[in-house]
């Protein structure tokens, strides 16, 4: 199992309205791609910010793929978020998962 992680942030009060976004697009996208176990957005306030981060399970690279294209190391992004976003990876974080208790 691999896990893909990716970070940004938007403006304080666009906190809502972001993670409603998110869960319309990025969650939508990532859970209806075969090999998809988990979805998870995380998110904090940080001063003038709020944090997110998108924390994913997959089966394979080979889903990975499937769903973030020929170079799943960059992120994927949607039309709106050049609106919200303040900052972002424009790279994701992959992680062989070692150890899922409660999966």
């Amino acid at each position: 199992m691999i896990a893909r992680v990716w970070k940004g942030a938007v403006r304080r009060e666009d906190g809502d309205a972001y993670a409603e976004y998110m869960q319309a697009t990025g969650i939508a996208g990532y859970t209806r791609t075969p090999g998809n176990r988990a979805a998870l957005m995380l998110r904090r306030d940080v001063g003038d910010r709020c944090e997110f981060v998108m924390f994913t399970l997959w089966d394979s690279m080979e889903a990975i793929t499937a769903f973030a294209g020929t170079q799943p190391e960059k992120a994927v992004f949607y039309p709106e978020d050049d609106r919200y976003l303040v900052e972002r990876d424009l790279t994701v974080d992959h992680y062989e998962v070692h150890t899922a208790v409660g999966l």
